[in-house]
């Protein structure tokens, strides 16, 4: 070994000593934050898993030699993060047993998700806003892994993405539902919005799906919560019945004419009773063009905030 290549060697294991008394010294912090185990910290054990995975776990897989320091940190670190898994394990068997029971519906169902997270900490956003309120609801409402997608979309059909969570809670407090609503999310997709907008209100509300894989996994995940007032529908938007609809809300599942076609069934909807139109994304900017709708308050610039708007014969 040349003097140059023995400086190489000392200095690449000089770094891996210090990444590994520094991954040590995160290990030593998390294992005495008591606070990750607390049932209701939901949010900092979700942070503390993440660092694990991402920063402890991942990094202790890239170092090399695998040395028996290296073996034994990864070891402790996948151990804690078992046990933290399994605390959400327990809390969310709990929580669904609840549901299941009736004992978590309308102001319930909020004020049990508020002992978790802020719900009144929304910023402005000009992006989807995704956190880990997210997660919580994600693992609240199944634990099946989501289907791929089987049918292909038109070209004017967007790509699935979920509604943010606290969009979602956001409309289900800009709109005073009352017990006679009956919602609609057209583009439902994996039945998260709908779910969530029944246990946040008690209404009934229906998903209106294309894709049959999500809509099949929609299904499960109400009927393992026993949400009766929940209902899944596959079919095309444009063949959709919506006579018994008050409440329409969309998280741009389309675009073009497609969009117009749907806009005009739900404006011939309006032309029998009252409806409320919700958006959320690019669809937002169509929609407010919409002579026959009236917004709720003058919707400009963030089409990242939920808008609401109504029609009336």
């Amino acid at each position: 070994m040349t003097k140059e290549e023995s400086h190489t060697v000392i200095n690449k294991l000089s770094g891996i000593s210090a990444e590994l008394a520094e991954i040590r010294s995160d290990m030593e912090g998390l294992s005495k934050n008591a606070a990750i185990c607390n049932e209701e910290n939901f949010n900092k054990r979700a942070e503390a898993s993440d660092f694990l995975e991402f920063h402890i776990i991942d990094r202790l897989d890239s170092l090399r030699p695998k040395t028996a320091e290296v073996t034994a940190l990864k070891d402790r670190a996948e151990k804690l993060k078992t046990q933290l898994d399994e605390i959400d394990s327990k809390l969310f068997k709990k929580i669904r047993a609840g549901i299941r029971a009736g004992q978590y519906s309308g102001a319930y169902f909020k004020n049990l998700v508020s002992k978790y997270f802020d719900l009144n900490a929304a910023d402005k956003r000009d992006e989807p806003d995704y956190d880990n309120l997210d997660i919580f609801i994600n693992r609240l409402l199944t634990a099946e892994p989501p289907p791929r997608e089987t049918r292909k979309l038109e070209p004017e059909m967007v790509f699935y993405q979920k509604t943010p969570a606290r969009v979602i809670f956001e409309l289900a407090e800009k709109v005073n539902f009352g017990i006679d609503d009956v919602f609609f999310d057209i583009g439902s997709g994996l039945g998260q919005a709908v779910m969530l907008v029944n246990l946040a209100t008690g209404i009934k509300a229906v998903g209106v799906e294309f894709e049959p894989a999500f809509c099949d996994y929609a299904k499960r995940a109400a009927t393992e919560l026993d949400l009766n007032r929940v209902t899944f529908i596959n079919t095309d938007a444009r063949d959709a019945d919506y006579s018994k609809g008050t409440v329409f809300f969309m998280y741009t599942p389309f675009k073009g004419e497609i969009l117009k076609d749907v806009l005009e069934l739900l404006r011939k909807e309006a032309l029998n009773r009252k409806i409320s139109i919700i958006t959320y994304g690019p669809c937002t900017a169509a929609v407010v063009l919409q002579r026959w709708l009236k917004p709720d308050r003058t919707v400009i610039g963030n089409i990242y905030e939920a808008a609401v708007f109504t029609a009336a014969p």
